[in-house]
């Protein structure tokens, strides 16, 4: 079990919306009340009937919140929420520090100190007095002090780590590299932590902590997994691991991990003991270079896609390769190979070789081109950087072509950019065609189609998009990871479920 609670926020504009939004956090352990913001408070109400305990926050505009009136009627409200009963009330450290217009925290403390949060966020950064500041706090008689920082890096969330140590601490990292200290408090020594509709920058709602990254079942012996990159949020990586683990009955859970470059998440893996990683975007490389071992694929591409921790450091494989080549094979005989132009692209007797635009030049397009070449098929690689393109295909020992391909250029085009992805859902990498070819497979996944799958499809082409890709290769990081092969069905599953996708075969279709 994990030793952290978890703490539900809520809030609303008007006391029945902040009352029905309290009658169904009915999953977390506390239910945190906002009532700055409410037009029409009455603080007997917002704690009358309910059924959780509940820590009441004023929080004023000054931190960050949105009550606006004087520090006297903060004050009055928080006194009214103790007499009522609750259970905590959350006071911010600037209050005492400087005594707004006079008014009497200090008196509320002393009498109340066993049920008071004392609080400080940083909407910026991380202070560099972070640790005084926390003694300082500590020092005021409160039971629990709140620290929250902003981290721009997953490090950044590393000092909260020693500050927790005195077990009376609420510790967050805000923003979307502070999201692993949410997800992972347990770890981090945090006393309790808060899910929410995102009422605080890089909040993560309760539902899909308790669910998805089954925070409750995170203790100091789980084995840590996660995906790194520097746009993981959208990931559906998460989901599918998650549901593995589960279906596998193993003490493991994995979380996204937004690092600012490769060198931050080492300094974070290390820190916590992150056993294994999945890579993206744009850290496929250096994984590759910071391992001891890796695999020929990997070593061949010159791009890992997954590590996992052994001794003296990390080993690196590549499964994009696998997992890119497993969708295409149930239409590459029939609808590439059979429906080619042999004299144009034969090189023997019988021999088809497809002409494939390959569209990007980062690690994945890498893992794509060495997969095609080894269907025998005619690669040319593009990318808005000439210099990237003719880099990618010179090491690979294929093509460079222009951008974007000429018509009538190719027969498969594979779309490695992020351009269709839920980062970019309105862009495609080749806007309006030509769509001359037979099949687009566009490596983006989102909800409902790309941009690039839907106009292609409409031409009559045949379609793939990156969703089977992402199982296959998940299935392969899983097993290698844990000696496991994962349930049947099960990631594919928790795939299909996280995109609003229909079937994965409905993706592949003329």
């Amino acid at each position: 079990m994990s030793s952290s609670l978890l703490c539900e926020t809520v809030t609303g504009d008007t006391m029945a919306r902040l009352t029905a939004a309290r009658d169904v956090a009915t999953t977390a352990d506390m239910v945190e009340l906002r009532l700055d913001g409410v037009r029409n408070l009455d603080v007997a109400q917002a704690l009358s009937g309910r059924r959780t305990p509940v820590i009441v926050t004023c929080r004023p505009t000054w931190e960050g919140g949105r009550f606006d009136g004087s520090e006297e009627e903060r004050l009055a409200v928080l006194t009214r929420a103790l007499v009522l009963g609750a259970e905590y009330v959350d006071l911010e450290w600037r209050a005492l520090r400087h005594a707004y217009d006079g008014a009497g925290f200090d008196d509320l403390i002393r009498a109340n100190g066993a049920r008071v949060v004392v609080s400080i966020h940083d909407f910026v950064g991380v202070p560099e007095d972070l640790g005084s500041c926390a003694r300082a706090m500590r020092s005021t008689g409160a039971a629990v002090i709140k620290v929250a920082v902003t981290a721009t890096r997953l490090s950044d969330t590393l000092p909260l780590l020693d500050i927790a140590k005195g077990g009376d601490a609420v510790v967050i990292g805000m923003g979307e590299a502070g999201v692993p200290s949410r997800l992972l408090a347990s770890r981090f020594g945090s006393r309790w932590t808060y899910g929410g509709n995102a009422v605080a920058p890089g909040q993560v709602s309760a539902a899909r902590m308790l669910k998805q990254f089954r925070f409750r079942a995170v203790g100091t012996t789980t084995a840590l997994y996660g995906v790194v990159g520097d746009n993981v949020m959208h990931s559906v990586s998460p989901a599918m691991h998650n549901a593995a683990f589960a279906a596998a009955g193993l003490n493991a859970v994995y979380v996204p991990l937004r690092a600012a470059d490769f060198a931050d998440f080492l300094a974070f893996a290390e820190a916590l003991g992150i056993s294994g990683a999945s890579v993206t975007i744009p850290f496929k490389r250096d994984a590759l270079l910071a391992s001891v071992s890796s695999d020929d694929l990997a070593r061949t591409v010159g791009a890992a896609n997954t590590i996992r921790r052994v001794r003296g450091g990390w080993e690196a494989i590549n499964t994009d390769i696998a997992g890119f080549l497993e969708p295409l094979e149930a239409v590459w005989e029939a609808h590439v190979l059979g429906a080619g132009e042999p004299k144009r692209n034969t090189h023997a007797a019988g021999q088809v070789h497809p002409r494939v635009s390959v569209l990007g030049a980062g690690g994945a397009s890498r893992a794509v081109v060495a997969g095609l070449a080894s269907k025998g098929a005619r690669v040319t690689v593009h990318a808005r950087r000439k210099d990237q393109a003719q880099e990618v295909a010179a090491s690979l020992g294929v093509d460079a072509g222009p951008w974007p391909p000429a018509a009538r250029s190719w027969d498969v085009l594979v779309n490695c950019t992020p351009l269709g992805s839920a980062s970019a859902p309105d862009s495609s990498p080749l806007p309006g065609g030509p769509f001359d070819g037979r099949l687009v497979y566009d490596l983006t996944y989102r909800h409902g189609e790309s941009l690039l799958v839907r106009e292609a499809r409409r031409a009559g082409l045949r379609t793939l998009d990156g969703l089977p890709m992402l199982v296959a290769q998940a299935e392969r990081q899983f097993e290698w990871w844990t000696g496991h092969r994962p349930e049947p069905g099960v990631m594919r599953a928790a795939a299909l479920a996280e995109t609003g996708h229909r079937d994965t075969e409905a993706s592949s279709r003329t």
